[in-house]
């Protein structure tokens, strides 16, 4: 027992020193773990690391789902819901024919079934690994907008022709009548299975007597719930994750105070990097047992899976330069956002196809025997070749992204004012509507108690602390307090309000209106702190 929990912290600071490592040599820290655990896995000191599939699904996945949700701009999400849907479910689903089709070609033995299969397993991209490259690199907002949205949602569609398809191996028979209005239920009811949960859980945010403590374990065990619960009634529980977090998130400036926002997403960014660390290194120490496994047949599966590597970065490339046609045909009957997308963003967009998490769970999850107690037909081969396809896209691809995006990317389309224009904007409007405030409801307070006379004047984010020597009894020095708190947490309110007002229109970045509420919720919490009595 001591010896296992020792190695998990030896582990702990592995990944801390391959991070550290990744940073500065600047390459993506995915990468740098994979390759650094299948490193670590030939010394002889490091013990054999098999990777449950149900501890991938069940711990590591719904909250890495949840949080990316409660990242993503819904503003961005809506505005390109067309193109990340497209690349969610019909892309997704070509991609897990075409590779049922080579891989039954290319394989001896290899079935139409288990080519699907193994099609649904490798055919979504990993979120983590682009949007850690992505950060270094600049790119359009809508590149960013459109990856996440996607990664958001062809897990589950991934999953569902996953569940199928192993069905399909099982049983021996398909049906596609049966298998279309089950996968339209699926995610349907996942859908509605996550709002219901979102719901529940905004009125216990929203009525209830929480602390910043309990808000932050709530949200912890949110993703839980959505995903146990629809997967309990065979739902897809990644759209429950994912819509759940996307109905909170939009709603967290009502659902939680300032001080429950600071917590929240502090705790969050940590136990998110753990957690994508820990599986990204584990997926590099899983490496040797799968290649044990493989045994004689290590060779071809080895060319199987660089064949359909290579595969796969085609038809996602295709399948995104497809999408930009697509768009230009449709954008004559129906609005689009842009009607001509061009060739370089999809280029950039296609090239950002690393797998990773999922795609690793998936494959270790086929069962050993079937029930005739028969072993699992080519269940080696498959895990092999998912490997591979981890491991060629997201080495291959993630070191060659950035130049990718340096040499076919494009410049800012829809935010065309630059981010410190915004961000000028927005400081001036909310200095504006603060100092409209003072001047309306507490003018008179403004002359005679100095605190708000000093925020007037200065309206910045220092704030300055007077004590009772200004006043001329500790009475007064107390009510000149808490006046004054009541006034400036008014100010901050409204200036709430209008960032959220600014957010609605379509010049200013989210990413730039989250900024100055975070400022404003660090602003109130130093209120808090300093004038607390």
């Amino acid at each position: 027992m001591h010896e296992s929990f020792l190695f998990y912290i030896c582990l702990l600071l592995v990944i801390m020193l391959l991070v550290m490592l990744a940073q500065k040599i600047k390459i993506s820290y995915p990468i740098v773990l994979v390759v650094g655990g299948f490193a670590i896995s030939f010394i002889p000191s490091v013990p054999s690391i098999h990777i449950s599939p149900q501890l991938i699904f069940l711990i590591f996945l719904p909250p890495l789902l949840y949080d990316a949700a409660w990242q993503t701009s819904w503003k961005d999400f809506w505005k390109w819901r067309r193109v990340i849907a497209s690349f969610a479910f019909p892309i997704v689903i070509i991609t897990s024919a075409v590779i049922a089709v080579i891989s039954n070609q290319l394989i001896p033995g290899f079935t139409l079934a288990l080519g699907f299969l193994l099609g649904g397993i490798i055919s979504p991209p990993d979120a983590v690994s682009a949007t850690s490259i992505l950060k270094e690199v600049k790119v359009p907002k809508r590149t960013s907008a459109i990856l996440e949205g996607e990664s958001l949602l062809n897990d589950a569609s991934s999953l569902i022709v996953y569940r199928f398809a192993l069905a399909a191996v099982i049983t021996g028979s398909f049906s596609i009548g049966e298998a279309s209005y089950k996968f339209i239920e699926v995610v349907v009811m996942g859908i509605a299975t996550g709002l219901i949960i979102g719901v529940i859980f905004y009125a216990l945010h929203r009525w209830m007597p929480t602390t910043a403590s309990i808000d932050t374990v709530l949200t912890f065990v949110e993703p839980y719930i959505m995903y146990i619960v629809a997967e309990h009634f065979h739902y897809s529980g990644v759209l429950a994750v994912v819509t759940g977090g996307l109905y909170l998130s939009n709603r967290s400036h009502v659902i939680l105070n300032h001080v429950s926002r600071l917590q929240t997403v502090n705790v969050w960014q940590t136990i998110g990097f753990l957690f994508n660390g820990f599986v990204f290194l584990l997926i590099g120490l899983e490496f040797t047992a799968v290649i044990k496994a493989t045994g004689a047949n290590l060779n071809s599966n080895l060319i199987y899976g660089i064949v359909i590597s290579i595969s796969v970065i085609i038809l996602r490339l295709l399948s995104t330069m497809g999408a930009s046609v697509f768009t230009m045909f449709a954008s004559k009957f129906i609005k689009t956002e842009d009607s001509r997308p061009g060739w370089r963003g999809p280029m950039v967009i296609g090239w950002a196809g690393m797998r990773g998490v999922v795609s690793l769970a998936s494959a270790l999850s086929i069962p050993l025997v079937l029930k005739s107690g028969q072993p699992f037909p080519h269940r080696e081969t498959i895990v092999f070749i998912t490997f591979i396809v981890i491991m060629f896209t997201l080495v291959f691809q993630g070191l060659t992204l950035p130049w990718i995006i340096k040499k076919f990317g494009e410049s800012e389309r829809d935010y065309l004012i630059p981010e410190h224009e915004q961000e000028a904007m927005v400081k001036s409007e909310m200095k504006n509507v603060a100092i409209a405030l003072l001047d309306k409801e507490y003018k008179e307070d403004a002359i005679s108690n100095i605190l708000l006379k000093e925020l007037k004047t200065r309206l910045s984010n220092e704030l300055a602390y007077v004590d009772g020597r200004h006043s001329r009894d500790e009475h007064e020095a107390v009510q000149n307090k808490l006046r004054f708190q009541a006034a400036y947490k008014h100010v901050i309110e409204v200036q709430r309000q209008k960032l959220q007002e600014l957010n609605q229109k379509p010049e200013f970045e989210e990413d730039v209106i989250d900024k100055y509420v975070s400022q404003l919720d660090l602003e109130e919490e130093k209120l808090r702190q300093q004038f607390e009595l």
